[in-house]
C-alpha cells in the first residue's frame, strides 16, 4: 500500500508540475520537478518511506526513456557526426574520471584513489533525458545537438565499466589495465551486437504478424512498449553493457519497414501518442525521485566517518563541479580546434569559445549518474565481520550536489550562450501560427450556421459551442486576446426592445407586459456597459447566464397559483419568445451577409447565436426524454462529423489560395485527422 501510495503521489507531481511550468516558463520542467521532489520527501519521509533500488529504477524507468530516444535520434546527423560523439563518450569520460578522482583525493585525502576514481567515472556520463530536455529551451545548433545526443546515449557504457573497475579496486581487487580495457571492448561491441540481434528479431516479429493479417493497433503498441525491457534484461543477462545494447536496439528498430494502409497510420499515430505520454510520465518520474534523494543526504553532518561542516561540503561540491566543467571546456576547446579544419570558413576565436561553452553547460548529469552511485555497497566483510563502506553517503551527496548544479546551469546559462531567435519575422510565423487555425474555424462556423435547420438546430448549435471553446484555447494558447462582444450583446438587446415596441405599436401585445420586458432589456443593456472596461471572467460568465436565468424566471413563473399570474407569466413568455426568434434572425442575417464589415468575427456571432437558441429552446421545447437526449447526441455526432469534413476542405482551400504554407496545412490537417479517428473511436 506505501508502493501505491507513494505511486500516486509521484504522478501527482507530475501533473501539479506540468501546470507549474505553465507559469515559470524561464526554469526548465526538470528543474522544477526535482525541487518539487525534494519538497515531498520533506512532507512525507515519516508517513512513506522513499528509497531507490538503482537495478529496478533503471530497468523501469531509464531502459524504456533511453529507448525512446534512440529511436526517435536522428540517424543522418549522428553517423555524420558518429567520431566526436564516440570521442566524447568514451575519452572525456575517461580524462574527467582521471581529473576528478585526483582533485577528490587531493581535496579530501580520507577519500581513497580508487574510490574517487569511482566517482569521477560515474560523473562522467551526461544524461540523455536531461540534454534532450534542455533542447526544447536553448537553440543549440543541429550539429552540437547531434554529437550531445550521441554523447549521452553512448557514454553510459564508458562510465559504468570504468565504475565498476575503479570500484572493484577500492573493495580490494587489482587494477589491470589490460583487462579493463577488454571489459570495456566486450561491454561496447558486444552491447552493439546483442542490441542489434534483439532489434531485427524484434522486426521480424512484427513483419511476421503482420503477414498474418493481425492489423491489431494494441498488439503492436504494447509490443513497442514491451521490447525495451526484454533488451535492458538480456544485455543484463549476458553480462554486457545493457545501455548499448538499448541504444543498438533502438536504433534498429527505428528502421522497420514501413508499410502504407489505414490501420498501418492508425498504429503509428496511436504508437506516437502513447509514447509522447509515456515519455513525458516517465522523465517527471525520474526527476521526481532524483528530487527526492537529495535531502536524504542532505545536512547529515557526516560526522561518523569524516568530521565534515556543511559550508566544507558545499565547498567541495563547488569544486568538483569546476573541475567536471574545466575538464569538459578544455575537452570541446580541443574538439572545435581540430574541427576547424574541416570546415569551409574557419571560426574566430570569440566563436570558438562561445560554441564550446553551449558543449560544455549543456552536458547535463542526471539519474545515470545517481543510479550508478547508488550501487555503492552499504557494507563491505573485513576481517571475518562487517564494515560501513567508507564515505559513502559523502560521496553519493557531492554526486548529487554535482547533478543538481548541472541541471540548474543547463537550465539558466546555456539558453543565454544559445538563445531561441525571436525575430520579427519569428514573431509573425508564431501569429501566423495561431491566426491561421482560428480563421479556419472561424469559417466553419459560418458554414455550419448556413447549413442550419429547424431539424437539425440543436445539434449545430452544440457543435458551434464546441468550436468556440476551441478558438478560445486556441487563443489561449497563443496568447492572443479575444474579442470583445459587449456591443453585440447591446446591439442584439436593442434589436429586442425595438421589435417589442413594434408590436406594442401594432397591438400585438399588451402594453404593461411589454413594457416590462422592454425595461428588464434595458436594465441588462446597461449593466452590459458598465462592466464592459472592468470585466473578470467570473462576471463573463454571470453575464452569460444572464439570458438562461430569465427564461428560467418566466418558466417558474407559470406555475405560481393563482389566475391573473398565471396569464401574465404566459403573456411574458410569448414576448420573450417572440423577441429571442426576432433576434436569431436578424444574428443569422448577420452572420450571412457577404458585404459585412467584418467588425465582430464568427465565433462572437456563433456564441451569442447559441445563447439565444439555448435560451428559445427552454422556453419552447418540453422537458428532455432519455430517447430525445440519445437521438441529440447522435445528431450532435453527425454535424461534428460534417464540421471536421467542412474543416479539412477549408485547410485544402487556404493552402491552395496560399494563405497558409504546407508545414502549416499538414499539421492543421494532422489535428483534424486525429480528431476524426478520436469521433470514430467513441462510436
Amino acid at each position: 500500500m506505501e508502493t501505491l501510495t507513494l505511486g500516486l503521489v509521484i504522478l501527482a507531481v507530475i501533473l501539479v508540475s506540468a501546470v507549474v511550468d505553465r507559469f515559470i516558463p524561464k526554469v526548465s520542467l526538470p528543474l522544477i520537478q526535482i525541487a518539487m521532489g525534494s519538497i515531498v520527501t520533506i512532507a512525507v519521509q515519516s508517513r512513506i518511506p522513499i528509497g531507490l533500488e538503482p537495478n529496478i529504477f533503471l530497468v523501469l524507468f531509464i531502459a524504456p526513456l533511453i529507448f525512446h530516444e534512440a529511436r526517435e535520434i536522428d540517424k543522418t546527423m549522428l553517423w555524420r557526426n558518429h567520431r566526436p560523439a564516440l570521442a566524447y563518450a568514451i575519452g572525456l569520460v575517461l580524462v574527467s574520471m582521471v581529473t576528478i578522482g585526483l582533485s577528490v583525493h587531493a581535496l579530501i585525502p580520507a577519500i581513497g584513489l580508487a574510490t574517487a576514481f569511482a566517482l569521477g567515472a560515474a560523473l562522467g556520463p551526461t544524461d540523455a533525458i536531461a540534454v534532450s530536455a534542455l533542447g526544447h529551451d536553448a537553440n543549440i545548433p543541429p550539429r552540437q545537438q547531434s554529437i550531445l545526443m550521441g554523447e549521452s546515449l553512448l557514454n553510459d557504457a564508458s562510465g559504468v565499466v570504468a565504475f565498476q573497475f575503479a570500484l572493484a579496486v577500492a573493495v580490494g581487487g587489482a587494477f589491470v589495465p589490460s583487462d579493463a580495457v577488454l571489459g570495456f571492448v566486450l561491454d561496447f561491441v558486444g552491447g552493439v551486437a546483442v542490441g542489434v540481434l534483439v532489434g531485427l528479431i524484434a522486426n521480424l516479429v512484427i513483419t511476421k504478424v503482420r503477414d498474418l493479417g493481425l492489423e491489431n493497433t494494441t498488439f503492436h503498441v504494447l509490443f513497442e512498449i514491451f521490447i525495451p525491457f526484454i533488451a535492458y534484461i538480456v544485455g543484463d543477462t549476458v553480462g554486457i553493457s545493457a545501455i548499448i545494447c538499448l541504444v543498438a536496439c533502438g536504433i534498429t528498430m527505428s528502421y522497420t519497414p514501413r508499410s502504407l494502409g489505414p490501420s498501418i497510420a492508425r498504429m503509428n499515430i496511436v504508437s506516437s501518442s502513447v509514447w509522447k505520454a509515456l515519455s513525458f510520465t516517465l522523465n517527471g518520474a525520474v526527476f521526481v525521485l532524483l528530487g527526492t534523494q537529495l535531502p536524504n543526504f542532505l545536512f547529515k553532518g557526516f560526522t561518523e566517518q569524516l568530521p565534515i561542516t556543511n559550508t566544507e561540503l558545499i565547498l567541495y561540491i563547488l569544486l568538483v563541479s569546476l573541475v567536471m566543467y574545466g575538464t569538459r571546456f578544455i575537452w570541446a576547446m580541443v574538439a572545435e580546434q581540430l574541427d576547424d579544419r574541416k570546415r569551409e570558413e574557419a571560426w574566430g576565436w570569440p566563436k570558438k569559445l562561445r560554441s564550446a561553452a553551449i558543449t560544455t553547460f549543456s552536458g547535463a548529469k542526471g539519474a545515470i549518474t545517481l543510479a550508478v552511485m547508488l550501487t555503492i555497497p552499504a557494507w563491505l566483510s573485513e576481517g571475518g565481520g562487517m564494515v560501513r563502506f567508507p564515505n559513502r553517503d559523502l560521496l553519493i551527496f557531492i554526486a548529487a550536489g554535482v547533478i543538481l548544479i548541472s541541471i540548474v546551469l543547463a537550465t539558466f546559462v546555456a539558453p543565454l550562450l544559445a538563445p531561441k531567435p525571436r525575430s520579427e519575422h519569428a514573431d509573425q510565423d508564431a501569429r501566423e501560427g495561431v491566426e491561421h487555425p482560428i480563421q479556419i474555424m472561424r469559417e466553419v462556423i459560418q458554414e455550419l450556421t448556413a447549413r442550419q435547420t429547424a431539424a437539425n438546430q440543436q445539434a449545430v448549435a452544440e457543435v458551434i459551442r464546441r468550436y468556440n471553446n476551441r478558438i478560445a484555447r486556441t487563443q489561449s494558447a497563443g496568447d492572443v486576446k479575444g474579442e470583445s462582444d459587449t456591443e453585440l450583446r447591446t446591439k442584439a438587446l436593442q434589436w429586442e426592445q425595438d421589435y417589442v415596441w413594434s408590436l406594442i405599436d401594432k397591438g400585438e401585445v399588451p402594453l404593461i407586459e411589454g413594457y416590462q420586458f422592454i425595461n428588464r432589456s434595458a436594465k441588462i443593456a446597461n449593466s452590459t456597459k458598465r462592466f464592459s472596461d472592468r470585466m473578470t471572467s467570473k462576471l463573463t460568465f454571470l453575464r452569460r447566464m444572464v439570458l438562461a436565468a430569465r427564461t428560467s424566471y418566466l418558466r417558474a413563473r407559470t406555475h405560481l397559483p393563482g389566475p391573473h399570474v398565471h396569464d401574465s407569466a404566459d403573456i411574458s413568455r410569448e414576448i420573450q419568445v417572440k423577441a429571442l426568434r426576432y433576434a436569431v434572425e436578424r444574428i443569422q442575417e448577420e452572420m450571412s451577409r457577404a458585404d459585412h464589415d467584418d467588425t465582430y468575427n464568427a465565433e462572437t456571432y456563433g456564441g451569442l447565436l447559441v445563447e439565444y437558441q439555448t435560451a428559445l429552446r427552454s422556453l419552447t421545447t418540453p422537458a428532455t426524454t432519455i430517447t430525445a437526449f440519445v437521438n441529440r447526441e447522435n445528431s450532435v455526432e453527425e454535424v461534428l462529423r460534417l464540421g471536421l469534413a467542412i474543416e479539412m476542405e477549408k485547410i485544402q482551400t487556404a493552402y491552395e489560395e496560399k494563405r497558409i504554407k504546407l508545414a502549416e496545412a499538414r499539421r492543421m490537417r494532422q489535428n483534424v485527422m486525429l480528431m476524426q479517428l478520436d469521433l470514430e473511436n467513441q462510436l
